[in-house]
């Protein structure tokens, strides 16, 4: 039987495309942790309701870095603020808002050095979500391979070339999820 290389390439790029988006939700994980410095990305998964829709605050109004310590929201409707600041208190980033009427403000207190630990933990554990996420993704891939192998829709070595290409792909994502990682204890620890 010949090799359905269609089919072949249609289970590859599946995988491949998992585990693009594998790295990207953990890159997006990372961005909304804080790391001591205001960082708009923060507030990205809040959403508020804004006439009948749920938006992200940055579609909303403006969101300024004010002295590297304090985020500025300045909502575009100013009836919103209440809205916004309930959002920001029930949401996990753990920052209390304070509300004069025209804008918001966070301040971002400096992390201790325990604090940052405990950060650079959380940011490993993620970490390890996304590599272990990656390996399931090799291994799901894989099993598709072998069971056309046993099958005999390909031969033992175009299935030894399609796995060493796809090792690549997995050894590629996992070093940039380590990469990403790196950066981020960097960014955590700087003081």
């Amino acid at each position: 039987m010949a090799l359905d290389v269609e089919k072949v390439e249609m289970i590859v790029m599946d995988a491949e495309e998992k585990l693009g988006k594998t790295t990207d939700v953990f890159r997006s994980d990372l961005t909304s942790i804080r790391a001591g410095r205001a960082n708009p990305h923060v507030l990205d998964k809040i959403k508020i309701d804004y006439y009948g829709t749920l938006s992200p605050i940055n579609q909303v109004g403006n969101i300024a870095v004010q002295d590297g310590q304090c985020l500025v929201i300045s909502p575009w409707d100013k009836s919103m603020l209440k809205t916004i600041e309930k959002a920001i208190q029930v949401s996990d980033i753990g920052i209390n808002p304070t509300n004069d009427g025209n804008v918001i403000r966070l301040v971002f207190p400096t992390l201790t050095e325990e604090r940052r630990k405990e950060i650079v933990k959380q940011v490993k554990r993620m970490s390890e979500d996304a590599k272990v996420a990656i390996r399931n993704i090799r291994r799901d891939c894989l099993d598709s391979l072998k069971k056309m192998n046993k099958a005999k829709e390909m031969t033992d070595d175009e299935y030894a070339n399609y796995e060493a290409d796809f090792e690549k792909s997995v050894s590629k994502a996992i070093e940039g999820v380590e990469k990403l990682t790196a950066e981020k204890e960097k960014e955590v620890l700087t003081v």
